[in-house]
């Protein structure tokens, strides 16, 4: 992470299903939204109450983006972090826009209300051969170097 930036976790559910793109680059990006609700105890009617939910708009990349899409659904309850990165754009009638949205560094299946199975590479280190995009050299550019199109 660099200097300045803003980390960010979230816990929450998907709204929908990710959707994943490979984008002309080659590198594959999954789209999601996620909902934070809090959730307080009403002791007078002895019942849990919704608070307002907050809806995140998140982009994770290359291999992340992939086992995001093939291991989350709609519902899925996560646990993320990130950094939070502003967009700005100009729409066709020339007026200026801007959103937030997280760039998804991990994430992972909560396991407060269900379990999971892990596949794949244990180690907890980055098998390197397992990602079609990775490259030898620091010039080719990086992740980070493109802003996600929302």
């Amino acid at each position: 992470m660099s200097f300045g930036e803003t980390p960010i976790t979230i816990i929450g559910n998907l709204t929908a299903d990710p959707e994943i793109k490979v984008l002309d680059s080659g590198q594959a990006l999954a789209r999601f939204t996620v909902a934070s609700t809090p959730r307080t105890f009403d002791r007078e009617s002895n019942q849990w109450k919704d608070g307002t939910s907050t809806f995140f708009r998140c982009a994770a990349w290359r291999a992340l983006a992939e086992h995001v899409a093939d291991s989350l659904t709609k519902g899925s309850r996560v646990v993320l972090s990130g950094r939070i990165r502003q967009h700005d754009w100009k729409t066709p009638e020339g007026e200026n826009r801007s959103m937030l949205a997280v760039e998804v560094d991990e994430i992972g299946a909560s396991l407060r209300f269900t379990t999971v199975t892990i596949n794949g590479n244990r180690t907890g280190k980055p098998d390197p051969s397992a990602d079609p995009w990775a490259t030898n050299s620091a010039s080719e550019g990086s992740q980070y170097d493109a802003k996600p199109p929302f």
